[in-house]
């Protein structure tokens, strides 16, 4: 079985890929894709090559993946992965072969394998219909965000819900998240990757190292024309500053109901 993976998180990538190899080592992984962009490119370039099944994130670094089908019309059977639990998942579970939650669960993969693997045995894959999930999700009216995250720790699996959360930082290339009480855990998600799935009236992006949580800040300090310094609590090891490019937007959403 020939698989192509659509994925802008590379460490979700290589996770999804180890457990499609743990599931089936024989099924053979064509291409690791990680933008609209490339995958257009990727599958106009290989027009004759075989693929199976996609794996596809919802959000890429340049846009949603839904434009992928639509510019070329794919046919090729889908299984979705997100980072949403709320009301989209309804539009992918009815069309498409199935989809992820994140991060991806051992169990879940071989349950959506097993489901694709028996529609292909009985002819019954269909191409995903992306104008009826575009349309089910235009319905409705207030959109859903990430209400908690899954974090695998080795062999452990913790659910942090989001309202617990006082910030997220980047540190060495990897994104770590502080909970109110001050536990700081690994998350396998970008800082642009948490702002599409936080709501943003309680996060916001302060700079290109920290999202922080409207509840986590105790004071703003202006300390020079422009500069905005941060209290937060769980208090942080290094000085937590707005960049300046986004200080006055700052400002507005601080002053929102």
């Amino acid at each position: 079985m020939n698989v192509v993976v659509i994925e802008d998180e590379r460490l979700t990538a290589q996770r999804l890929i180890l457990l499609v190899k743990k599931y089936d080592p024989s099924i053979h992984v064509l291409a690791e894709i990680a933008s609209v962009s490339e995958a257009v490119a990727w599958f106009k370039t290989n027009g004759t090559v075989v693929v199976d099944l996609i794996f596809m994130d919802i959000h890429l670094e340049d846009g949603d993946s839904f434009q992928i089908v639509s510019r070329l019309d794919l046919k090729t059977p889908i299984i979705f992965t997100t980072a949403f639990d709320g009301y989209m998942v309804k539009a992918f579970k009815v069309n498409s072969i199935d989809y992820l939650l994140k991060p991806i669960n051992y169990e879940e993969l071989v349950a959506a394998m097993d489901k694709f693997k028996v529609l292909r045995l009985n002819n019954r894959v269909a191409p995903v219909d992306i104008k009826s999930i575009i349309h089910q999700l235009s319905q409705q009216n207030n959109p859903q965000f990430k209400d908690r995250f899954m974090i695998t720790v080795g062999t452990k699996i913790r659910s942090i819900k989001t309202e617990n959360i006082a910030y997220f930082y980047l540190e060495e290339k990897t994104v770590l998240l502080v909970t109110s009480d001050g536990t700081t855990l690994p998350v396998d998600y970008s800082l642009d990757k948490l702002i599409q799935v936080l709501d943003p009236k309680q996060f916001f992006r302060i700079s290109r190292q920290f999202v922080v949580s409207l509840n986590a800040i105790q004071m703003v300090h202006a300390i020079s024309a422009g500069k905005l310094k941060l209290d937060l609590s769980p208090k942080t090891k290094q000085e937590v500053a707005v960049s300046i490019d986004r200080a006055s937007d700052f400002k507005v959403w601080l002053g929102k109901d």
